[in-house]
């Protein structure tokens, strides 16, 4: 099995990008995802620094992919995915149905990103006639339900013209709204937002009243307020699952993958850690 680490989701200052992922390029990952996911506002780092990063990791052999915005909300927003697209190096990371579309126009293959609702084979058949070649399982599906689709897949003839990858560790991005969270929270307007979300590097959490953590807001993506981490499921991963996702949360994350690999679980007193989604149970739980 391999690893990868996944898109940072959250808004660094570009000086931590860059000493980040730097020290991506002696780490265990075999694959790198780069690129602003989440909000085109964040713009301290750029197509052309990303295109320079994924050069100085594909030198040390990482497979480098390129993610795209998850929700696109302006034409400007289509232009710069549309960038992506046509980048010359990497292969990209759909998020959005309007990148597969983009990408199957100039034949680029492209990995199915977790924010695509896909959900069964005949599905993932449709997007394999458009130049898919890995599928990132939706976050809040199962093992069950996945051995379920990978059986459909096997019927039709298909299963072995794509990869498998399942988010493993980090804050699960549940949902996306045109409303942002993080501005909200300091009584700012989004289009006068000036960016707030910088000031949280691993989201704003929300906790009910009796002190849980339910969620994590982080721009206009709302997370789970939970760390999902799957390192001790990782021999029911064996023999279904191609790639384990590694969800950057800070400048430790890499030493994750390191673990992940010896089968050890990453934990921190301040963190509360869950895995019910890939036993089919409410995802805040965890399953031992």
């Amino acid at each position: 099995m391999k690893y990868s680490l996944g898109p940072l989701l959250y808004f660094w200052p570009k000086q931590d990008v860059e000493s980040f992922y730097q020290q991506a390029i002696s780490s265990d990952a075999d694959i790198v995802y780069l690129g602003e996911t989440v909000c085109s506002k964040r713009r301290e780092v750029r197509l052309a620094d990303w295109m320079d990063l994924g050069r100085e990791l594909a030198k040390s052999g990482k497979q480098v992919v390129l993610s795209t915005m998850a929700l696109l909300e302006a034409p400007s927003e289509v232009k710069v995915m549309q960038s992506y697209i046509d980048n010359g190096d990497f292969i990209i990371e759909a998020n959005d149905v309007s990148a597969i579309q983009l990408a199957h126009e100039k034949q680029l293959p492209f990995v199915a990103g977790p924010a695509l609702n896909l959900y069964n084979a005949q599905a993932l058949n449709v997007l394999l006639s458009k130049g898919m070649t890995r599928w990132c399982m939706p976050v809040e599906l199962s093992r069950e339900w996945l051995l379920k689709v990978l059986a459909e897949t096997e019927t039709m003839g298909i299963r072995d013209r794509f990869e498998v990858e399942v988010f493993s560790f980090g804050h699960l991005p549940l949902a996306y709204s045109a409303r942002c969270f993080s501005a909200r929270a300091e009584n700012r307007p989004k289009d006068k937002c000036e960016t707030c979300c910088i000031n949280y590097p691993q989201g704003l959490e929300v906790k009910s009243q009796e002190g849980q953590a339910v969620f994590t807001l982080n721009g206009i993506q709302t997370q789970s307020g939970y760390c999902y981490d799957l390192s001790k499921d990782v021999d029911s991963m064996h023999g279904i699952v191609d790639v384990a996702r590694i969800s950057p949360q800070d400048i430790n994350s890499l030493d994750v993958i390191a673990g992940f690999k010896r089968g050890e679980r990453h934990s921190t007193a301040q963190t509360h850690h869950c895995n019910g989604y890939w036993h089919s149970i409410e995802g805040m739980a965890i399953h031992s």
